[in-house]
């Protein structure tokens, strides 16, 4: 989080008050709740007055979340604080909805960005709703849309939907699974990445070849950082300066080039020729020019007239 004294949002809780105060906040309601991925001056108005109204908030991290609120100005004792994560999120949404069945109003905050994408609350939301409660969400920061926003993916005549996959399984094996899937998908795909395990997700990303990436490192942050450049290059880049391991990523795979655009599918179609008969050297040609064709939309006899010229040079080599 960045560093401001509470002084420095008096006046925005102030705001807050005068702003938002005037909607009505039902009782027996959950508030889903936004907060900062890294900025602190990102809540929203609507937000600081709810975490000042709500009769207890429901947290990732109650340490994290405590410093976060007493450095907007709130001060809340450690009672009206309730842990909630990943290892009890059942057993304290039973907590949570029993609270709201008494008339409270309770909040729900992660440590960053918005609950419920790749951090706790989604089990929380569930549970709340069957039994028959209100879950009324705030929105706010979020490194999803602002990645996006910085990627320019997914807006205009040449931009397409977008799949979030979040953070790849931590085992290996269903870890190459997943970027299997990942390569042969054709929309855009938004990645989450902790700073222990970018440098292995950069290796496994580079069989992806020349697809472009865009990477946000610490995003929001005084030393936000966001490149684009090809899937092969993002170990060079890391490497290239040691600060740039460090903090939160978020990662966007574009879209492969659209099926329709003939220059676009032969470069597909030989990118994915190569790679099946780098990767399946005893693949009959025949097969591995089918194959390309079939995810690239690259004419078949083409790629099969490429591959007979790679294995030529081959061979000579």
């Amino acid at each position: 989080m960045t560093s401001l004294t509470p002084a420095a949002f008096a006046v925005a809780l102030q705001a807050a008050r005068e702003a938002a105060g005037a909607q009505d906040y039902p009782r027996g309601a959950l508030y889903v709740i936004a907060t900062p991925i890294g900025n602190l001056a990102d809540i929203t108005l609507r937000a600081l007055h709810v975490l000042q109204l709500a009769d207890a908030i429901a947290c990732e991290d109650t340490r994290h979340t405590q410093a976060m609120l007493r450095a907007y100005g709130i001060e809340r004792p450690g009672a009206q604080l309730i842990a909630l994560h990943q290892h009890n999120e059942a057993q304290a949404a039973l907590t949570v909805s029993a609270r709201l069945g008494r008339g409270e109003r309770i909040a729900y905050v992660s440590d960053a960005g918005t609950p419920g994408l790749s951090d706790p609350g989604a089990r929380l939301v569930r549970a709340v709703r069957e039994a028959g409660q209100r879950v009324l969400p705030l929105p706010g920061a979020s490194s999803v849309t602002t990645l996006l926003s910085g990627a320019g993916l997914t807006g205009g005549d040449d931009a397409g939907p977008f799949v979030f996959a979040g953070f790849l399984p931590s085992k290996a094996t269903e870890r190459a699974h997943a970027l299997r899937e990942l390569a042969r998908e054709p929309r855009a795909v938004i990645l989450l990445e902790a700073p222990h395990r970018i440098e292995s997700l950069a290796c496994a990303l580079a069989v992806l070849g020349d697809r472009a990436v865009t990477v946000g490192r610490e995003l929001t942050k005084q030393f936000e950082q966001i490149v684009t450049l090809p899937a092969r290059a993002l170990t060079d880049w890391l490497s290239a300066d040691t600060q740039r391991t460090r903090g939160e990523f978020a990662l966007a795979l574009h879209p492969l080039p659209r099926r329709d655009d003939p220059a676009a599918q032969a470069d597909e179609g030989e990118r994915v020729l190569r790679l099946l008969l780098g990767e399946l050297p005893q693949l009959p040609l025949k097969s591995a020019a089918r194959l390309a064709s079939a995810i690239s939309g690259a004419p078949r006899n083409a790629l099969y007239a490429i591959g007979l010229h790679l294995r030529a040079d081959g061979a000579q080599d």
